[in-house]
């Protein structure tokens, strides 16, 4: 890992607040892009699994934790953004459920193979960290 991080970036790489808005804009923007056109889908998935990838792979020592556990967070946060603005859902309780499990659904095999790559790499990395 250290090998893939020392060639990711010149500096010591992103701190924690950096792999946070980083993962956001990149969901954000990827989901606001195809919700405009269908809905969540193919698009979004990747930019979730690609955010996982370039949290580990630009950010410190020591921010694995955060690379894992922000990425469906920030999904949730722009999915209920989106739905609000774009969807014309409103903040209708009844609409807005049945969308949230509806998007959230279609990037569930996405959402889930991503998160099993950085909770394995946090893991591997903690052990790497405690041996030394």
């Amino acid at each position: 890992m250290d090998a893939v991080r020392a060639k990711a970036v010149k500096g010591p790489g992103l701190k924690v607040p950096g792999i946070v808005v980083l993962q956001f804009l990149l969901i954000f923007l990827f989901e606001a892009f195809e919700y405009n056109f269908t809905k969540v889908g193919f698009f979004t998935g990747l930019a979730v699994l690609v955010s996982f990838l370039g949290g580990l792979y630009l950010g410190r020592p020591g921010t694995s934790f955060t690379n894992a556990v922000n990425p469906p967070i920030a999904l949730l946060i722009s999915t209920l953004i989106l739905m609000a603005t774009f969807g014309g859902t409103g903040f209708s309780i009844s609409k807005i459920g049945l969308e949230l499990v509806s998007a959230l659904s279609a990037v569930a095999p996405w959402l889930i193979s991503g998160a099993v790559i950085a909770w394995a790499a946090h893991f591997a990395l903690m052990r790497k960290y405690s041996r030394k």
